[in-house]
């Protein structure tokens, strides 16, 4: 698997679904904001101990919550440059 391939996987676990939480990013539909999990994830939560709090959810749940940020920065920033 190519890392291009890797990331589309990954991010394929983001939904966004106006339905669903207001259409904010989602891990698959499953009414876990994507900012949520990056809330835990920089006020110092490990994977494990975010794995540990919500059962449903696996490693590349938490993986996918990264790339879509990070993406989305990239974007961000791409948009700042042309602007």
């Amino acid at each position: 698997m190519t890392p291009e391939q890797s990331t589309d996987t990954l991010l394929s676990r983001i939904t966004i679904d106006p339905e669903v939480c207001h259409g904010k990013p989602v891990i698959r539909g499953l009414r876990y904001p994507v900012e949520s999990i990056l809330e835990y994830l920089s006020a110092g939560d490990s994977f494990e101990d975010i794995l540990a709090e919500f059962p449903d959810l696996v490693r590349d749940d938490l993986r996918a919550c990264i790339e879509f940020a990070n993406q989305s920065l990239k974007l961000r920033s791409w948009q700042l440059v042309a602007a």
